[in-house]
């Protein structure tokens, strides 16, 4: 197994402010509090320590929820250590995707468990648990309802409203029944559709069905998966969150960082409003609206006056969810957290707290990119190595390189720049003739120029498209390659699912991600069969 990185400057598909934030840029140094290394770890341990952390809620939180998994002690001994003050937490997080959704939300995960080894080698009187949260009240259920394996998308279809991780796995039979299909019958398949299987049939409720998947696939590596959608966790979040319906500060700090990042040359990713939390009620999440002092949520016939909803507040906090704006917020005041992996998308949206982070009194996490990966398999290195390209070749504008492809490979038979280059030299002298003779021939002989090389520019088109006929086979093989490690211009992790990668190498494909990967390594890491 071959190991190498390409450099997220040489893949354009990449915003700029992800390719800025990994590289540290000066611009964006105002809007994260620790810079990313691993040095910088004694001094969060020191300002998250002086956070008061209530530790026993999130214990029983947790003890509560894996008691209804499988395999109930998979994660006990590292829930028992957040008892500690010298245990603290790496954390990742994201909506409950079918199946896992893009290979990218496997790399968040390893990414967070290798931190937290890594810290506990630097550290090692400390403990430090990698945690997954599970973004299940979001509603956005388009976002999560799919999965991309072997080329085939499979699609999870309910009628079902509201929070995603409230929905009923009853509807998810027809999905078992394809993906069973669609995997096969081999040994690994055949063991990881077991996992998927039981976790999406022995769960009513999605969100508990997602927590079991992923522990019975990664809480062999240290894992605990949370679900925050939990009323002792809500009640932990209740100052916050009555500040926020009563002072309603957080759009100002949000839109003000943000126009900060703007002058910086770089976009906003959030939008914050004057209420950043929705109602949460069965088949229901909907935002909450405050008008002349009576407060609502859309779409709905709930109303409050400013004490009712306090009151409702403090009676069913787990009625109340917040939204991208302020669920960074809750997550830091639940967990003894020191660092956020994510990918550049979402520290794109993180950049964008530390003002509001200081405002409510919360210690700023580090932010830390998740690892990229690209895995080329022995086929793709063999096609690459007969066409002599690299695999950055194929990253950018496929038919801008095919063109530069042709054009070298045959030696620049086929450009004719140098045969322009002497026309132009040729009705230079001719135009100076002419001007000798008689001033307004000139003209005549520069039009006659132009003329002469639109036909060598068509004849050169000529040259190339009779070249790509010549040359098709290693065109398609190109295009295919392209579409296969960089699909529709864009990242593998962003479109694959990790059960064909599963299927045929079983768990040493997690191994190989859990023995190489390294959240402080710079660029795209391309692991090679």
């Amino acid at each position: 197994m071959n190991i190498y990185q390409i450099p997220f400057s040489d893949l354009p598909m990449l915003a700029k402010t992800d390719k800025a934030y990994a590289e540290q840029a000066l611009d964006l140094k105002p809007f994260f509090k620790y810079p990313v290394d691993i040095q910088q770890f004694t001094q969060i341990i020191k300002d998250k320590s002086k956070e008061d952390t209530n530790r026993p809620v999130l214990v029983q939180a947790l003890r509560k929820q894996y008691q209804h998994l499988q395999n109930p002690a998979t994660g006990a001994e590292n829930i028992e250590k957040l008892l500690s003050n010298n245990t603290f937490t790496i954390t990742t997080a994201h909506q409950p995707a079918l199946l896992t959704g893009p290979l990218y939300f496997v790399y968040k995960i390893f990414s967070t468990i290798r931190l937290a080894e890594m810290l506990k080698v630097a550290h090692p009187t400390c403990d430090f648990v990698p945690i997954f949260v599970i973004g299940g009240e979001d509603h956005d259920f388009e976002e999560v309802n799919f999965a991309k394996i072997f080329n085939k998308k499979l699609v999870w279809n309910t009628s079902e409203k509201g929070s995603v991780g409230m929905m009923k796995t009853e509807r998810l039979k027809a999905v078992l029944d394809e993906l069973k299909e669609i995997l096969g019958k081999s040994a690994h398949a055949q063991t990881v559709f077991k996992v998927i299987e039981d976790s999406y049939t022995q769960f009513d409720i999605y969100q508990d069905a997602t927590q079991n998947l992923l522990t019975e696939l990664f809480g062999k590596y240290g894992l605990l998966v949370l679900n925050m959608n939990d009323v002792d966790l809500k009640r932990l979040f209740i100052p916050i969150m009555r500040r926020e319906l009563v002072e309603q500060p957080s759009k100002h700090l949000v839109e003000n960082t943000q126009t900060k990042l703007e002058k910086s040359g770089f976009k906003a990713q959030a939008f914050a409003r004057p209420i950043n939390l929705f109602y949460l009620r069965d088949q229901l999440r909907e935002r909450i609206i405050e008008v002349n002092g009576v407060y609502s949520a859309l779409n709905t016939d709930f109303t409050w006056t400013k004490e009712t909803i306090l009151a409702e507040l403090e009676a069913h906090p787990d009625r109340f969810s917040p939204n991208v704006i302020l669920r960074p917020l809750y997550q830091e005041v639940i967990l003894p957290n020191l660092a956020y992996i994510g990918g550049g998308g979402e520290l794109a949206y993180w950049l964008e707290r530390k003002a509001q982070f200081k405002h409510f009194d919360l210690n700023f996490p580090m932010l830390i990119r998740r690892n990229s990966v690209l895995w080329l398999d022995k086929y793709g290195q063999e096609r690459l190595e007969k066409l002599n390209l690299q695999l950055v070749d194929l990253a950018g504008d496929i038919d801008v390189f095919i063109k530069k492809y042709v054009t070298q490979s045959t030696d620049d038979l086929i450009n004719l720049q140098s045969e322009k280059e002497q026309l132009s030299t040729l009705f230079t002298a001719l135009a100076e003739k002419a001007k000798g003779i008689d001033p307004t021939l000139e003209k005549t002989v520069l039009a006659e120029q132009t003329k002469q090389l639109h036909a060598l520019a068509s004849i050169e088109a000529k040259f190339l498209k009779a070249e790509k006929q010549k040359q098709e086979v290693s065109i398609q093989q190109i295009r295919t390659l392209a579409q296969k490690y960089f699909p529709n211009g864009g990242l593998q992790e962003r479109t694959d699912n990790f059960l064909p990668f599963y299927v045929k190498h079983g768990t040493a494909f997690f191994d190989a991600l859990y023995e190489n990967l390294d959240p402080f390594v710079q660029g795209m890491m391309v692991i090679q069969e």
